[in-house]
């Protein structure tokens, strides 16, 4: 352990953004408030401060940045009211397992027994349950210690979103220089255990791995394909994952299972063994009774979330690292098996029409985007043709919301595009989900985010229509929106498309337009 400064002079403020420089979280997701105001007042050298127009906004942000960047982020809220703001995206956080460091101002210590304006009543309560771990420290000279152990439980696996309130005069009070420290930890599971899946997946005529965000999460994409492609095993996709685990033009690859039990047993039927990697067993959002696992089948779940293991309704969980696991069970193997044949999956082209598809869109960016791209989405009524027509095959590629709130996709862009990437961020968006976080394009001008906003304009919630049936149901069409203007009047450029024959071009002209936001909206065609 090493400390930094002489103690001599040293305030609470000064002490923290020794901590976060020494934790390379230089910057700050924010939404100036009055009683945050001597945090961000005159930031020392290195540090920038990225203003979001709304809380929602400012942790939606942070998350993406800290999901792009592997590391954890930094964000300041105002009091309850604030905090209040982003508890949808705070929710979002927790569900993406994002190392997100939320802080949020307080009323002067001396006015809190008054009931103040501006103040947090139960502060730490608020946040709850969708935080790791929330304090507001006891004394002041205790804040620097507790943002430390903030970060160090966000970034523990499973990572997730931590909360501090900090009232406004801790700031300049002093107190002794922060003690620098490192905390880190990849747990394998138990090597008899692993071993025993060994020798399962040995024993098994005709395996197959089903994927989910942790895969990637724990950076065990080339553990997967490798242990895959020995094995000759199928490769699905868990449920409603919010990330890419498994490189999708890959011969292997099966497809994305549905959320139902019905539907995934019929899929996972006739295989023997079902390996179950970084994701739940299962994530269901319609009620299909089904038999999980199909009849024949053994399943084992590996994952580096305890909660994830603790839920699951059937079989035997592991709980570790993946990458680690991965690696352990691909050296434990025997010989590989002999190669299929035929790609296991192959979706058709879309088919032309008098108007623009939602997969005619997602076809056209697929042939323009560079091949190593970001995608981040929220498009749930196109989500199919996501999957059919804009295949990602690289880790960390691709990004969406674990919990189903819509207003995440737009800021998260922002963010990661903030953690520089090196290429433009592509964000498909549909217009109803563009409008829960529309301000996100003011920050994205701000700071010159290098992200192409797709939107595809359906004129309305059409993805609630769909489970609706033949059902009419009110309040879902938005049709008299104009995500273009907008954007134009937030300072984004921004083209508008209805035509088939323009699509490609329009979506090349903005391609081409890099370095800083722009903005293309898709009319679909609804009939």
């Amino acid at each position: 352990m090493t400390q930094s400064g002489s103690g001599h002079g040293t305030t609470v403020r000064d002490a923290v953004f020794q901590v976060l420089r020494h934790h390379g979280m230089t910057t700050i997701f924010g939404n100036p408030g009055s009683t945050e105001l001597p945090l961000f007042s005159e930031l020392p050298e290195g540090f920038r401060y990225v203003t979001g127009l709304q809380e929602s906004v400012v942790v939606a942000m942070a998350d993406g940045h800290a999901l792009a960047s592997g590391a954890p982020a930094f964000a300041n809220l105002h009091s309850a009211a604030g905090v209040g703001h982003a508890m949808g995206s705070i929710y979002s956080a927790f569900r993406n397992r994002a190392p997100v460091v939320i802080t949020a101002g307080q009323q002067s210590r001396p006015l809190l027994s008054a009931d103040p304006f501006l103040y947090a009543e139960a502060a730490t309560e608020l946040p709850q349950p969708y935080v790791k771990w929330a304090i507001e420290p006891a004394r002041a000279e205790d804040v620097p210690a507790a943002i430390a152990r903030a970060i160090h439980i966000a970034c523990l696996p499973p990572a997730g979103p931590v909360f501090v309130s900090i009232p406004l005069d801790d700031w300049a009070r002093p107190c002794a220089p922060p003690v620098l420290r490192a905390v880190t930890g990849r747990a394998q599971p138990e090597a008899g255990a692993l071993a025993g899946v060994a020798d399962q997946l040995e024993a098994a005529a005709d395996p197959v791995l089903v994927v989910g965000a942790g895969v990637d999460a724990d950076g065990a994409w080339e553990a997967v394909v490798g242990l895959a492609e020995h094995y000759q095993a199928p490769v699905w996709v868990a449920p409603l994952s919010s990330r890419c685990s498994f490189p999708e033009s890959h011969p292997l690859f099966a497809g994305f299972l549905p959320a139902n039990e019905a539907d995934i047993s019929r899929r996972l039927a006739g295989h023997d063994l079902i390996l179950t990697l970084g994701a739940p067993v299962f994530t269901y959002h319609y009620e299909m009774p089904g038999p999980i696992p199909p009849e024949g089948a053994e399943l084992v779940q590996i994952v580096s979330d305890p909660r994830q293991a603790a839920s699951a309704v059937c079989g035997r969980s592991l709980v570790g690292d993946l990458d680690l696991s991965l690696r352990a069970l691909r050296a434990a193997a025997g010989a590989a098996r002999a190669p299929r044949s035929v790609p296991l999956r192959r979706p058709e082209p879309p088919k032309p029409g008098r108007g623009i598809s939602s997969a005619m869109a997602l076809a056209a960016l697929q042939r323009l985007r560079p091949a190593s791209g970001i995608v981040v989405e929220e498009a749930p009524s196109s989500r199919d043709d996501v999957h059919d027509h804009l295949p990602i095959d690289r880790a960390g590629g691709f990004f969406a919301t674990a919990s189903g709130g819509l207003g995440y996709a737009l800021p998260a862009a922002v963010g990661v595009a903030l953690s520089d990437p090196g290429q433009t961020v592509l964000a498909v968006l549909g217009d109803g989900s563009s409008m829960y976080a529309i301000q996100g394009l003011w920050s994205a001008v701000e700071h010159r985010a290098d992200v192409l906003f797709v939107v595809l304009n359906n004129g309305g919630y059409a993805a609630l229509k769909g489970f609706a049936g033949n059902k009419e149901v009110v309040g879902c069409d938005i049709g008299h929106l104009s995500l273009a203007a907008l954007a134009e009047g937030q300072g984004c450029p921004a083209w508008q498309v209805s035509e088939p024959d323009a699509l490609e071009p329009v979506l090349g002209k903005a391609f081409a337009a890099g370095g800083g936001p722009r903005l293309v909206e898709v009319m679909i065609d609804r009939g």
